[in-house]
């Protein structure tokens, strides 16, 4: 899953990208308004954390805009503004949840479990294929009942070739999943995480397959069952 981190503190952002990334999110990051009006009309997230007080266009202007393009987009904002009025007009404007600073990173990372939980409604939450079994929100793998042991990029690994089973994921696809902007991922490092991530699920039926010079598929001896 991706998010985008529209906050002007630099501080407070870093540790917002750090404490998501070790979640396994790709997580991106702009400074000012124009900056997340400009990736939101350019790029696809999952989840938008949107300060209010933001330079050039403010945070109330971007859920505007993004709501008036028909958006789904689940957006949670922050705001050091803790007044009714200001938590209104932020709620009235199109926001799905408000976190007044300071706040605790545990709760924000709860908050946007049940944010991505309420913005995949319809959809499931829980992927099966075969004896493996994953939680998009409580990021766990499980493969015949057992709990897999798996890194922040592996787990976002195996949850793109989850959601296309049976068809080939390009590494293209597999870095813009895995990656926020300015992270240097190589295509060789992509093959290290589908190595590690192959040797896990070899011993329960469950196979990653390499489409040389392409990409890769997940396959399974056991039938699907999504």
């Amino acid at each position: 899953m991706r998010i985008l981190i529209a906050e002007d503190d630099p501080i407070l952002a870093d540790a917002l990208r750090c404490t998501l990334r070790k979640s396994g999110y790709a997580v991106d990051w702009v400074d000012d308004g124009e900056g997340a009006d400009a990736a939101l009309g350019a790029d696809e997230f999952d989840l938008l954390i949107l300060d209010i007080s933001l330079p050039k266009l403010s945070g109330f202007e971007v859920l505007k805009r993004l709501r008036a393009r028909n958006s789904p987009l689940p957006v949670l904002v922050l705001t050091a503004l803790t007044g009714v009025s200001d938590r209104v007009r932020g709620l009235d404007a199109g926001a799905d949840d408000y976190l007044a600073k300071p706040f605790e990173l545990a709760e924000l990372e709860a908050r946007v479990r049940a944010l991505t939980r309420r913005g995949m409604a319809g959809a499931p939450t829980l992927i099966r294929y075969g004896p493996l079994c994953f939680d998009q929100i409580g990021r766990v793998a499980e493969l015949g009942g057992e709990r897999l042991e798996l890194s922040a990029r592996e787990l976002s690994l195996l949850e793109l070739l989850l959601r296309r089973p049976g068809r080939l994921v390009r590494k293209e696809q597999l870095l813009d999943h895995l990656c926020g902007w300015g992270e240097e991922v190589s295509a060789n490092a992509i093959e290290v995480y589908v190595h590690r991530l192959r040797k896990k699920l070899d011993r329960g039926g469950v196979r990653i397959s390499t489409v040389r010079g392409a990409g890769y598929c997940l396959d399974t001896l056991v039938e699907a069952v999504r």
